[in-house]
């Protein structure tokens, strides 16, 4: 089944190399939770970008692979149904706690929710 244009992120809507991940660590907001601490950068977009980038760091002292891809999935899915509601000036890398594993998606999406609020311009 090939997903419908909505479901996915598409490579422009990413954060791909490592100079981009560093710049949002070094200039960015850090915002803290019990689910995943996130990183906002607001950055100039030229015409041809469109949107926020995200970006997902997960070591691998978190987990084996099956639960880090997992936790990476379940906050990705989070965050693409409100991503709209985000500024399309805004880098954001997301780190996920251990927590993430047990977490509902109910307090998932209560964390993004509360991360998107506060990536908000001032």
């Amino acid at each position: 089944m090939t997903p419908r244009p909505g479901w996915k992120f598409p490579k422009g809507a990413r954060l791909l190399k490592p100079a981009e991940f560093r710049k949002v660590y070094q200039d960015g907001i850090r915002i803290s939770g019990p689910l995943f601490a996130a990183f906002c950068l607001r950055t100039e977009r030229d015409a041809a970008q469109s949107g926020p980038r995200l970006g997902f760091t997960t070591p691998r002292a978190f987990g084996r692979s099956v639960e880090r891809n997992r936790a990476r999935r379940r906050i990705r899915e989070a965050l693409r149904v409100r991503l709209d509601t985000l500024t399309p000036d805004w880098d954001v890398v997301i780190n996920p706690r251990r927590a993430a594993l047990d977490a509902t998606h109910e307090e998932l999406v209560r964390e993004v929710e509360r991360l998107l609020s506060r990536c908000k311009p001032r």
